[in-house]
């Protein structure tokens, strides 16, 4: 058999054709890789990775493989040398097994030079050796099964003629049937039992399951079993015997064939080669996925020919929703474009954004051209009567589209897994937002309220009862699991004070939206434009000190920040010009806690600084300003009029101020060791185990107007911009009371590797040279020494 695996090398080295072959397919990657525009051009996607490379190998080796193994049997058999390899001492499954190894170890040694495209990649990764070693083994893993199959394909067809042309033709209408042929057929409106069938029975789902770096296996079963039911052919037409002796050795064929299927489903395992576990889903996703009773359909409205950048979420949101299905076939996902049909594109966008799917239109740079996308990057959750908008690209103020493109698919298992969670479990707890001290109306925080009424049960909770029946209103308090006092405005009395405080020590979670210094940005709208900033005494200072953390009644001036958008002008003629106003901060957290992680920049409104006090509470620090920052003490006078002056940059040096803080631990009372303001039964001195955020802005919460009604939470109607403001208060929320482990998918990382630009541009000509050249030069390395060899081997003999 080893004799029989030299002969087919040395045979097809012999001659020029086999180089001609291998240098054909090394060319075509090359230039389709590496010099032509499209899809499959690695430097032209930003992308670290050799996806494109696995993408258009099928095609390629669609007609590599069946020009190899064309000449295997048909050759032997138009020369008469066949009948000569049957009456050697090897019996029928040595010869077959020897001229598919022969010709499978041809494949590799022409897939060998792509090995220099994994290198090329980690020289441009940003920053270099920015490449997923692991997915690009399995993708490669992936590759081999793809030539194993397309090689005993290739041996098959060749044993049914002693044409090499029509072999190679009968090997290419296999390939392409397996390959894209039966994936095509499930695609046409059949049943989904069918479609389902037609899908299993093709190539391209298994392969491109595997080229992305997962080891499943069902799809190495069903490469095992394709290999070796032709194989199992090829050697049933080598047999002289008649026809019906034949058709016992195909059943038996078959039913490995279903065996195999069936031992890879039911032991059914997958290996995440990536480096950072993205095809993993987390415990609570899975829990979700599984628990699902009934069909949920996932519509995708992201079909198309995108720019990259969205080719790749494309890919990613693709990627997840097979793993869902796997999980559980109740998940169920179609990918649509709503713009396809032109003719309606401008009526089709208004009925989008009358349902909320609002298009968006994205500047893409593209091989140093600008392009202008309208993408629809939205996915609607239906089960039975329910459905649950997701939103799938988060648009980062100020981001790049490597970021962007990094955030979205961050956050694509959390946006799935939340509208899960919405559409499967039904509210259970309870959230009271306290009214009575002069907390903000709800006109402006009727956005943020009405998004947390798709998870809880909300409602107002007033303490006016306290002075009458204290303890009925602490009863009434402790009913809620979570109260939120929304930018109060007056003084809290000590019994007020002490229902609360009991309400934390019982275990109750609670987020403070604080303010010290009282001033309204609209009060600067006067004809003076003018107005004085004063400290604001909500008598909470204690209570929050001995919790661990003050308010302090100094303002945040903050260079990095959110303009001032003014009007000037009249009716038709309004203006609206931003200004730098540096009483707004605009932070960017970069910390890895689930709360702030991967979140929009959050806009604050004339905020406060917080410090920490040393206690037994943990706390940990979500937001804080910029570096370049200043505090100014109260009372002061803010002037509208310092938008036109030039800030004195030398000033702002006092570093980082802490802007909201999450405290966890068991608290101990404000009125431990004091005498109580009223009785209550079983009061408490030490809390339990429990939480609470502190924000130095109330307005964080507060969302704009426009003719009486609410706008989207964080959204700025002059700059067409949306800030991280609900995003942060959400994640708050969902971390104060998560019971569900969403935090846990909220925190999960997706490392997307990108090509460093800069050196892309400056050594593209370089490395496509490279990458055309160098493989053809070891291809004729590789035939020189072949030859030399030969010839001195033969030298020797004669």
């Amino acid at each position: 058999m080893f004799a029989l695996i030299r002969k087919e090398f040395n045979t097809f080295f012999a001659s020029a054709v086999g180089y001609l072959v291998i240098a054909i397919f090394l060319i075509l990657n090359g230039l389709f890789l590496w010099v032509f525009k499209g899809q499959y051009n690695i430097l032209d996607s930003g992308f670290a990775d050799l996806s494109p490379f696995f993408q258009i190998a099928p095609w390629i080796l669609l007609f590599l493989i069946p020009a190899v193994t064309m000449r295997s049997f048909a050759e032997e058999k138009k020369q008469g040398t066949l009948e000569l390899l049957l009456t050697k001492p090897i019996q029928n499954w040595q010869l077959v097994l020897g001229k598919y190894l022969g010709s499978l170890s041809l494949i590799i040694l022409a897939l060998l030079p792509s090995l220099l495209y994994c290198f090329t990649i980690y020289i441009l990764g940003n920053p270099s050796g920015n490449l997923d070693v692991g997915s690009t083994f399995g993708s490669y893993i992936a590759l081999l099964q793809l030539a194993s199959l397309y090689t005993a394909i290739g041996i098959f067809s060749s044993t049914i003629t002693n044409n090499q042309i029509i072999a190679f033709l009968i090997s290419l209408f296999f390939c392409f049937l397996f390959y894209f042929g039966f994936s095509s057929i499930s695609d046409y409106g059949l049943s989904e039992t069918i479609s389902h069938f037609f899908e299993q029975l093709g190539i391209r789902l298994h392969y491109e399951r595997m080229s992305q770096g997962i080891l499943d296996t069902r799809d190495i079963c069903y490469f095992l079993s394709i290999i070796l039911f032709f194989g199992v052919l090829t050697k049933i037409i080598l047999q002289k015997s008649v026809n019906k002796s034949k058709i016992k050795p195909i059943l038996i064929a078959l039913t490995l064939v279903f065996i195999l299927n069936s031992i890879g489903n039911r032991v059914y395992s997958r290996f995440d080669l990536t480096q950072d576990n993205r095809f993993t889903l987390s415990d609570a996703t899975k829990s979700l996925i599984l628990e699902t009773p009934a069909p949920v359909v996932i519509d995708v409205l992201l079909k198309g020919d995108f720019p990259s950048e969205f080719r790749k979420l494309q890919s990613e949101t693709k990627q997840l929703l097979e793993e869902f299905n796997a999980l559980n076939s109740n998940i169920q996902y179609i990918f649509t474009n709503p713009l396809e049909e032109e003719a309606l594109r401008t009526e089709t966008i208004n009925q989008l954004q009358q349902f909320g799917l609002t298009p968006m239109e994205v500047s893409v740079q593209e091989s140093g051209k600008t392009e202008i996308e309208t993408i629809v990057p939205w996915a609607i959750l239906s089960y039975q009567n329910k459905s649950v908008k997701i939103p799938l690209v988060k648009n980062n103020i100020g981001a790049t589209s490597e970021e962007r493109v990094n955030s979205s698919i961050q956050q694509l298992e959390y946006a799935f897994a939340d509208g899960l969670t919405k559409i499967l479990h039904p509210k259970k707890h309870k959230i009271a937002v306290l009214k009575g001290n002069g907390q903000l109306p709800d006109l402006k925080i009727a956005d943020f309220i009405k998004t947390l009424q798709e998870y809880y049960f909300v409602g107002a909770f007033t303490l006016d009862s306290v002075s009458s029946n204290a303890t009925k209103t602490l009863e009434d308090l402790q009913k809620f699991d979570l109260i939120i006092n929304a930018k109060p405005t007056q003084t809290f009395s000590e019994k007020e004070k002490y229902v609360l405080d009991q309400f934390i020590m019982n275990g109750g979670k609670s987020l403070w939206l604080l303010e010290s210094v009282a001033i309204e940005i609209d009060s600067l709208m006067n004809p003076e434009g003018s107005t004085v900033a004063l400290m604001r005494d909500l008598r909470l200072n204690d209570a929050l000190f001995s919790y661990g953390i003050r308010v302090n009644p100094v303002l945040v001036n903050d260079l990095q920040s959110a303009p001032l958008v003014l009007a000037s002008g009249q009716g038709n003629d309004t203006q609206f010009t931003p200004y730098p106003w540096f009483y707004e901060s605009l932070t960017k957290s970069t910390s890895n806690h689930p709360i702030v992680k991967n979140i929009e920049s959050v806009k604050f409104e004339f905020a406060n600084q917080i410090d920490t006090i040393k206690n037994n509470i943990k706390k940990t620090i979500l937001l804080t300003s910029s570096e370049k920052v200043k505090l100014e003490g109260v009372p002061k006078e803010i002037r509208l009029d310092i938008i036109r002056e030039k800030p004195d940059f030398s000033t702002y040096i006092e570093g980082k101020q802490n802007l909201a803080v999450l405290l966890e631990g068991e608290f101990k009372s404000n009125y431990k060791d004091r005498i109580k303001p009223i009785k209550i039964k079983s009061s408490k001195d030490n809390s339990n185990s429990t939480k609470m955020i502190v924000v130095s802005d109330g307005d964080i919460i507060k969302n704009k107007t426009r003719k009486g009604q609410p706008l989207a939470l964080g959204f700025d109607p002059y700059l067409n911009l949306k800030y991280g403001n609900k995003e942060f208060l959400l994640n708050a929320i969902n971390y104060l009371l998560d019971d569900s482990g969403l935090i846990e998918v909220r925190s999960k990382e997706i490392n997307i590797p990108f090509l460093n630009v800069e050196k892309v541009v400056a050594q593209k000509t370089k490395w496509q040279i490279i990458n055309i050249i160098v493989p053809l030069a070891l291809l004729g390395i590789f035939g020189f020494l072949f030859s030399f060899i030969r010839k001195k081997k033969y030298k020797k003999v004669l």
